[in-house]
Parts: structure tokens; C-alpha cells; sequence
């Protein structure tokens, strides 16, 4: 972009050779066009570059919140009988990690990412707390940019056909453990993390879980949560529900 800060020598090339085309292509899938095309390139921008170029971070921090207010407000709307209860295990399902990893692939930034070569050899676009990250920075960007309703289209064409897979609130495997265990009278169940190792840009962290009564169970994740959440589903796969 005009007026933007060189780039460092050390930087993988993202999507096609041409990077402003590349900013061109994302906003016909977003079907927005940037006043401030700065911002799209900003929140694909990660931190490993340097150079004085912002990193991300700060439009994840409020795309966070802007997706948070929307996926509420569609689930509202979409479920007036749901008591608050169900409607938070929706909300959480939808704004998880993993979601956001896979709104993200289908928009095609993990090959839009700019990242430091070192970082595109550690496998830093298929890392999906790093993939979430960035759709959250672009959904910042774009309420920047063009303003709540802006976002507000984009979510619902992305996050509608995950909310109406199923009908009924999901209920995650941790809920379903300890649900499980208050039913039989037992203490609840109790995560503990035994392990953590790799790079900062994609740790692996190791939880295990125990029940009263139940061999433990252990799982690996790219965060505590998600090592948590294996750990209960490997639990519950055990146990005669």
C-alpha cells in the first residue's frame, strides 16, 4: 500500500504474486469494498514480520467483541423461546476457535496471510488459533471501515448455515461429563494441564481429566481448551451414557 512501511526481506509471499490483487480478490468474497484498504492489510499482517508494520492484534481485539454482539443478536432472533442457558452453549459454539478456523478457510485467508518465512515453515497457516485470529482482525477491519451492518452481512452469510445445522443447542463434551457425573451423585470432574510444549505461534498443550470411579483420560490441543474439550470426548466415549 501506498505510504505503508517497507516490508522486511524475510517475508512468504501470500496468495497470488500480485498482494494488492490479493485484497481485491478477499473483498469480492466479502462482498465489501475498503475506503481503507490499509485496514484489510493490516489485519492479515502477523506479528512476526517487524519492521514497524502493525500486526493484527488490535482489530482481533475488537473483531472479538463485534462478532460476540452480532452471533448474539442472531440467535436472539432465531430462537425467541430459548432460555439463556441454551442460547450461551449456541453462542459458544459459534464463536469457538473452531469455527472461526473454518469461516476462515472458506474465505481463503490462510494463503492471504503475511507472515515471516520462518513462521510459513513452522506451519503457521494451518494453525487454526492463528486462522481465527485473523478472521476475527478482519471482521474488525471491517466494521472500521464500513460500520456495523457492514459486519453484520457477513456474519450471517457465513455463521447462518453453522447455526442452523442443528436445531437443537449443542451441548459440549466438558457439559456432557459433568452433567453425567451430578447424575450419579460423584464429585465433578476435575482437568488438570500435565504438559505444554512447541513454538508460541503453535503450542500443544496436554490435559488430563479424572472422575471418580474412571481411569483418567488425557488429550492434546493448540489450547487448553481444546485439549480440555478432547480430553472430556475421549471420556465420554468410555462411559455408559
Amino acid at each position: 500500500m501506498t505510504g505503508s512501511p517497507s516490508r522486511p526481506a524475510d517475508v512468504a509471499t501470500p496468495g497470488t504474486a500480485d498482494p494488492a490483487r490479493d485484497l481485491v480478490i478477499l473483498e469480492d468474497r466479502l462482498g465489501h469494498r475498503f475506503d481503507r484498504p490499509d485496514l484489510l492489510d493490516r489485519a492479515l499482517t502477523h506479528g512476526s514480520l517487524g519492521g514497524g508494520l502493525e500486526s493484527y492484534e488490535r482489530l482481533e481485539f475488537l473483531g472479538d467483541r463485534v462478532l460476540n454482539l452480532l452471533v448474539a443478536h442472531m440467535l436472539y432472533d432465531r430462537f425467541p423461546r430459548e432460555p439463556e442457558g441454551s442460547l450461551a452453549r449456541r453462542h459458544t459454539a459459534l464463536v469457538r476457535g473452531e469455527t472461526l478456523a473454518h469461516v476462515a478457510r472458506t474465505l481463503g485467508l490462510a494463503s492471504l496471510i503475511r507472515l515471516s518465512q520462518g513462521e510459513v515453515d513452522l506451519g503457521g497457516r494451518d494453525n487454526p488459533t492463528l486462522l481465527a485470529d485473523v478472521c476475527e482482525a478482519v471482521l474488525g477491519a471491517l466494521y472500521l471501515d464500513g460500520g456495523l451492518a457492514v459486519v453484520d452481512r457477513v456474519v450471517r452469510r457465513h455463521w447462518t448455515p453453522l447455526m442452523d445445522q442443528d436445531l437443537s443447542p449443542p451441548k459440549d463434551p466438558k457439559t456432557s461429563v459433568q452433567e453425567w457425573a451430578q447424575g450419579r451423585g460423584l464429585p465433578l470432574p476435575v482437568y488438570e494441564t500435565v504438559a505444554a510444549s512447541g513454538p508460541d505461534h503453535a503450542p500443544t498443550f496436554t490435559v488430563a481429566v479424572r472422575v471418580k470411579g474412571r481411569p483418567e483420560v488425557r488429550a492434546d490441543g493448540a489450547s487448553k481448551r481444546q485439549a480440555e474439550q478432547r480430553a472430556a470426548a475421549l471420556l465420554l466415549k468410555g462411559l455408559r451414557l
